[in-house]
């Protein structure tokens, strides 16, 4: 859902044993580093990943079914790699067409159609949006569009957003998934569809899907936008178990894998060993982050001083050293480093770890009794570390003699209508940004409705800060504004950050593309895959 990297390229064997008056000449022709325009790519392209769709719909999802969305469905406008605003996609310009950016205005590509040959026009942009808010499912992204007032459609290539409040960001929600495009005939006004099946205008056509098991997907030549595809198609496999995943990378069975290696896989996949067998590791900075959310409902931590006493246990260096190995960092902070704006308020309030501290904010608020917590994460989101995590926080938390903590999981669905429900009192989750802006790491956690499930209405953030920043069209302008957000996340304690992770595209040596495969939302565009021509 915003990340660049750096790129590990990695040589064959067979390389290395060319002489050095060729070496020059093997690393540009010999060893497959050009692309392959019309080789090998009739061979379909398998991706792994354990991050399954929870549904097909864009109107009721706002996950890591994005994944999918992205390269089925179109937007008005997107994020080609290396970018940082939003760019044409289905449209063929966007524009603020007011000095207080509250109107925004598309012009769309003429001749557009979705996969079932409908045309993709004014009005079905028009029905697309409009459907989200219809519908307002509870886990849909319909809270991104929280500044939208109406949508008019002068003609049938023209689309005008009327906002009913400035929001310099509403171009990046249009270039987000929450925003694909869908054909108004297959997908009603007011309900979910669930057939399973998928017509959109993207760069691939959903060709059959098993849930939690693959996606097959084949070239939409009809597809008018900015994508290259690099294959001719792709299929995504789903896997519930990491472990499974590497497996069937090592034995050829799947060409790459993105989302849910655990730190000990990443680094087993860097060794020797494994490039011995073919296997190369792209790694990324991430924007992506891990969190706790505290659901104040709940007794057990509704008061402010167990909050910030559990703020003052947790050891995030711990945490990161034990189970991610040097595959994440630290975060003390909502807004990840590498993100405009990003402090370390958490830091500055709490310092390192210290029981004694926390010790002292308990007994000074009249609390001498450790305290019971029932801590929750999902089994099948983000890979078998997370398992480890919240381990290695009751650890922390129980050895403190401060807390208790009884830990509980869930598979994914079950888990998220769970936290929706308010039903957990301490839950984890982790975050890859809608769009790449601080805007997306502080607005989708506070408000009466938000990403959590939990209420938060801190007022000067609701306000002042975040209406304030989004009259900004010049983003970096808005810097003071989220750093004091910030600083009211850290007084409150509502959202404790834990850490921040790099990103990993594992594939083999033959498949080029990975280090482009990420958009700046961390979202992975299958058309940047490709085969590499070889002696």
């Amino acid at each position: 859902m915003a990340d660049r990297g750096s790129v590990h390229v990695f040589i064959r064997t067979r390389c290395l044993q060319i002489t050095a008056a060729l070496a020059s000449i093997s690393l540009l022709a010999g060893c497959g580093l050009l692309s392959d325009d019309k080789g090998d790519d009739a061979k379909r392209i398998v991706v792994g990943t354990t991050s399954a769709p929870s549904t097909l719909d864009p109107a009721a999802a706002w996950d890591g079914s994005w994944e999918l969305y992205r390269n089925v469905y179109q937007t008005l406008v997107a994020f080609p790699t290396g970018s940082t605003k939003p760019q044409p996609d289905a449209a063929q310009n966007c524009e603020f067409t007011d000095a207080k950016n509250e109107s925004y205005r598309c012009t769309l590509r003429k001749g557009l159609k979705f996969s079932n040959g409908d045309p993709l026009d004014a009005k079905a942009v028009k029905h697309s949006l409009d459907r989200i808010r219809t519908i307002n499912s509870s886990v849909g992204p319909k809270d991104l569009f929280g500044s939208l007032d109406k949508i008019e459609t002068p003609d049938a290539q023209t689309v005008v957003f009327h906002l009913n409040t400035p929001d310099a960001t509403f171009p990046f929600v249009l270039g987000s998934p929450a925003a694909s495009l869908v054909a108004p005939k297959e997908y009603p006004a007011g309900k979910v569809r669930e057939d399973g099946k998928v017509v959109g205008s993207g760069p691939y056509v959903l060709e059959s899907y098993k849930e939690n098991g693959e996606a097959v997907l084949n070239s939409n030549e009809s597809y008018n936008g900015f994508a290259k595809r690099r294959n001719s198609g792709v299929t995504i496999r789903y896997f519930a178990e990491s472990p499974k995943m590497t497996a069937a990378l090592k034995a050829k069975e799947i060409d790459a894998i993105y989302r849910g290696l655990s730190a000990s896989e990443v680094l087993d996949l860097q060794t020797p060993a494994s490039h011995g067998q073919g296997v190369q590791v792209v790694e990324n900075v991430g924007s992506e982050i891990r969190y706790l959310v505290f659901n104040p409902k709940d007794p057990s931590v509704a008061k402010l001083p167990v909050r910030q006493a559990i703020a003052q246990v947790i050891d995030r260096g711990a945490l990161v050293s034990k189970v991610y190995q040097g595959t994440a960092e630290p975060l003390y902070s909502m807004v990840p480093k590498g993100v405009v704006g990003h402090k370390t308020p958490f830091y500055d309030k709490y310092g390192p770890a210290d029981v004694a501290k926390a010790k002292k904010i308990l007994r000074d608020a009249g609390i001498t009794q450790p305290v019971d917590l029932i801590f929750w994460y999902t089994t099948d989101r983000y890979g078998s570390s997370t398992a480890e995590e919240f381990t290695e926080i009751k650890r922390q938390l129980d050895e403190s003699q401060l807390f208790k903590v009884t830990l509980r999981s869930a598979p994914w669905k079950a888990f998220q209508a769970g936290y929706k429900g308010q039903e957990y009192p301490v839950f984890g989750r982790g975050w890859f940004p809608d769009f790449p802006d601080p805007d997306n790491f502080i607005a989708p956690f506070v408000g009466k409705e938000n990403a959590v499930g939990t209420p938060y209405e801190p007022a000067q953030i609701l306000t002042e800060l975040l209406p304030r920043s989004r009259r900004e069209g010049d983003r970096s302008a808005g810097v003071h504004d989220f750093e004091q957000a910030q600083q009211i996340f850290a007084e409150d304690v509502r959202l404790l950050p834990l850490w921040q992770g790099k990103l990993y595209v594992a594939a083999r040596e033959d498949i080029a593309g990975a280090e482009r495969a990420l958009d700046p939302q961390t979202v992975m565009q299958m058309w940047e895959f490709y085969r590499k021509t070889s002696w």
